[in-house]
């Protein structure tokens, strides 16, 4: 439910890809690196492919990290880097994503601050919103995100931790119609408690509201992620409680 706006970023694992070469490096120092790699099945090889790399440094309470991921022509075709059929976060000519961010974590608090930007050439559609992001009239050149998220977690015991996050996303819609810069605003609070290593119980809020220019497209609806649906206006809320045991 923390997850950014139509996660864009896929933070939350949207897509997952497949036909994949992976490096990891051994750790130096606290440092550590790696790239992916994923084959497309066309013969034109830049159909459906994904690069990415990334690295983190970690030392004492502290972590910092920043990945980039490519994909051209996500879900273009049948068996490529990123499933067709949905399982894309956007469809479009091109997704460009790099992520940022630093935790430092102080006895049994952690703080954390996450920077990320989404580009997206030609976006013809999201699996998030079953409405249009096509403007009524001309064509949708670019679509960008960018993502500032503050977030806090506390360990109260070993078993019981509570947390939060606040994350303003920052769109620019780029249409031939004209365009748009909205601003969506998410927040939400989370607890868990864990009966066992195998079992929890969790609780969680979240809160959204688009703010600003209006695209005149269903992106001017909140849209949390893990809603059934979109809001059919600028807000929306939702609670979840759950039970979980791990097989």
């Amino acid at each position: 439910m923390f997850g950014h706006p139509y996660d864009n970023d896929n933070l939350i694992y949207s897509f997952r890809v497949n036909n994949t070469v992976k490096y990891t490096s051994p750790t130096f120092g606290g440092f550590q690196f790696g790239g992916t790699y994923s084959f497309s099945n066309d013969t034109n090889f830049a159909n459906n492919r994904q690069y990415g790399a990334g690295m983190q440094y970690a030392n004492g309470g502290l972590l910092l990290a920043a990945a980039y991921l490519q994909a051209d022509n996500p879900s273009a075709t049948s068996g490529g880097a990123i499933n067709n059929g949905g399982d894309q976060n956007f469809l479009a000519k091109r997704l460009r994503i790099f992520g940022a961010g630093i935790n430092y974590t102080f006895g049994a608090a952690t703080a954390g601050f996450a920077y990320s930007n989404s580009n997206l050439t030609e976006p013809l559609s999201t699996s998030y919103i079953s409405g249009s992001i096509l403007p009524a009239n001309g064509t949708l050149n670019s679509l960008r995100f960018q993502n500032l998220e503050v977030n806090f977690k506390y360990q109260f015991t070993p078993a019981f931790y509570a947390g939060g996050a606040y994350t303003l996303t920052l769109e620019n819609f780029n249409a031939s119609s004209g365009d748009a810069k909205p601003k969506v605003h998410s927040f939400g609070l989370m607890a868990d408690y864990s009966f066992s290593k195998r079992t929890d119980v969790y609780i969680q809020g979240a809160y959204q509201r688009v703010a600003g220019g209006k695209t005149g497209t269903a992106l001017d609806m909140a849209d949390l992620p893990g809603a059934a649906n979109a809001s059919s206006t600028s807000s929306q809320f939702q609670v979840r409680a759950a039970i979980r045991h791990k097989f």
